[in-house]
């Protein structure tokens, strides 16, 4: 994951508004991350699609919604940091960044286990 690398490079001291300024990483995030949510909240997206077919599923698909709104939080707060007075705050743009790396990882995951329960798991289960 290239955010990594942007956090990598932070970890050894080098200037956080530089970096961020000028990485592609974080621009290319914040695209793929508006477009994955308009794939999944839209109207005619996956969320709603499996609230209809599978209501089951609507605890999960609640708990990613609010996992999107705090990951742009997330996103906002780096943006805001690295082009801020707090931009040459390596600490505090690392601490930002390593959170949301952990955010995004957890929701890849959750997001993992909603396509399987949704489209793997055998409610029912057959007798065969």
């Amino acid at each position: 994951m290239e955010i990594q690398l942007l956090l990598d490079h932070l970890l050894v001291g080098a200037g956080a508004a530089a970096l961020l300024r000028e990485d592609a990483a974080l621009a290319e995030l914040v695209a793929d991350f508006r477009a994955h949510i308009d794939i999944t909240e839209g109207p005619s997206g996956l969320y709603a699609d499996l609230c209809t077919t599978e209501p089951r599923l609507s605890y999960a698909v609640a708990r990613l919604t609010r996992e999107h709104a705090h990951i742009r939080e997330l996103i906002d707060d780096l943006l805001a940091r690295a082009s801020g007075s707090d931009a040459n705050d390596v600490d505090a743009v690392r601490d930002v960044g390593t959170a949301l790396l952990g955010s995004l990882v957890r929701h890849r995951q959750h997001g993992s286990d909603l396509i399987y329960e949704a489209y793997a798991f055998d409610v029912g289960g057959e007798n065969g």
